[in-house]
């Protein structure tokens, strides 16, 4: 199985940025100029990158447009990007300003039989299901929604074994007690998956710290890993891990 490193960058009011587990109220700034930071990852090699627009993703209506097209003509790099995506016509204008697939949370665990139909329509390699999940005192991996304030009803279980079912492709799922804490990915919780929708490509998001944690999800089964806060903090050099 081929695999592939995504190294993200999360907008924020125009700046790079991360949050912790989620928090927008603990936030770290990192740079002004996401262009650069796109530029500085092509020429390490990179050839995808994830891109989310942190505003949209609790807002509404995504605004990354005009910073989309620069990165895709000025890097060649191919973009998966997110935030605030909330209906067909979002996914249409995400892929026409030249996002080679559009990710989708909220309105993935909201309304599956809308997504379904992007699905359809689109095709499995221009969409990314993004599920955060949080496992339960029982064990059970749930599903926060509404900026992780409620709790939907279906578990990641169920909806990652219909999504398969239905033939998505490309599923990224994060640990949200991992997210932005460097604690290392949640290897189980990517081996489960794997065992009950094998046909997914996983993508690992949250936790990674080094070069051995990329060497762990991907024996873990992942086809790829979302690298946030490491990357920014140079804990991981992008062009020796792209080598490893």
């Amino acid at each position: 199985m081929s695999f592939t490193l995504y190294p993200a960058i999360d907008v924020r009011g125009g700046k790079v940025v991360r949050l912790r587990q989620g928090d927008y109220a603990d936030e770290t700034r990192y740079g002004d100029d996401p262009l650069a930071f796109a530029r500085r990852h092509a020429e390490a090699g990179a050839t995808w990158l994830h891109l989310v627009d942190l505003d949209a993703a609790r807002a509404g209506g995504y605004t990354l447009r005009p910073l989309l097209r620069g990165i895709v003509a000025q890097t060649g790099l191919q973009a998966q990007t997110g935030g605030g995506v909330r209906s067909r016509d979002d996914v249409a204008a995400l892929l026409d300003a030249g996002a080679s697939r559009v990710v989708i949370g909220s309105r993935a665990v909201s309304e599956p039989e809308a997504v379904l139909a992007w699905l359809d329509e689109f095709g499995d390699e221009r969409i990314t299901v993004a599920l955060d999940t949080r496992q339960a005192e029982d064990g059970a991996w749930r599903l926060p929604v509404h900026g992780w304030t409620d709790t939907a009803a279906e578990t990641l279980d169920d909806l990652a074994v219909r999504y398969a079912a239905a033939g998505l492709r490309h599923l990224l799922c994060t640990d949200i007690a991992r997210d932005g804490m460097l604690a290392g990915p949640n290897i189980a919780l990517y081996r489960h998956l794997r065992a009950i929708a094998p046909a997914l490509a996983l993508q690992s998001s949250g936790g990674v710290r080094n070069i051995a944690d990329i060497a762990a999800v991907r024996e873990a089964g992942c086809a790829g890993a979302v690298l946030g806060k490491a990357l920014l903090e140079d804990r991981i050099d992008l062009r020796e891990a792209l080598a490893c």
